[in-house]
């Protein structure tokens, strides 16, 4: 075989396989959650005009200040292609401007434009209530649990 672990299906599973069965079943119960909060998340600031990726650069241009260009797409997750063409998008509305860097001129960076500072005075506040609506579900204890083990799922899978 090629080392990989084959499931079959039992009428009576063992203890191995109910552990298997519950990671899988924790995988597809946070995959899930993970979709239905972005689905919301994504028409929430859709309402608002911009989509996920130019929200996303403004959000951390916002909270975080004057982030060279290389960085966002690392910081977000995007291709340096396509962090181009949603920086010049960005700069076409005059949410945000780019400054070259006054020691190295291979380097540039994103800045958020008062349009820009504007824009997310306006609507973040609103967007961040939306997001504590959809986690309401749970208590305060129960928020703080979970991002304890997710933190602790995440961490471990990063070691890997």
């Amino acid at each position: 075989m090629n080392g990989k672990k084959v499931i079959t299906l039992k009428p009576e599973s063992t203890l191995e396989e109910k552990k298997e069965d519950l990671s899988l079943r924790l995988f597809v119960v946070l995959s899930k959650a993970y979709q239905a909060i972005m689905e919301q998340i994504e028409q929430d600031i859709q309402s608002k005009g911009l989509n996920l990726t130019d929200f996303a650069v403004l959000e951390l241009l916002y909270h975080r200040g004057e982030q060279p260009l290389q960085k966002i797409g690392q910081k977000i997750l995007l291709t340096s292609g396509s962090i181009t063409y949603v920086i010049n998008k960005l700069e076409k509305k005059e949410y945000l401007y780019r400054q070259p860097c006054p020691n190295d001129r291979r380097v540039t960076y994103a800045v958020i434009a008062e349009k820009g500072k504007n824009l997310l005075d306006r609507i973040f506040p609103e967007h961040w209530g939306r997001i504590d609506e959809l986690m309401s579900v749970l208590n305060e204890e129960e928020k703080a649990t979970a991002i304890d083990l997710l933190k602790r799922l995440g961490t471990s899978i990063r070691k890997l």
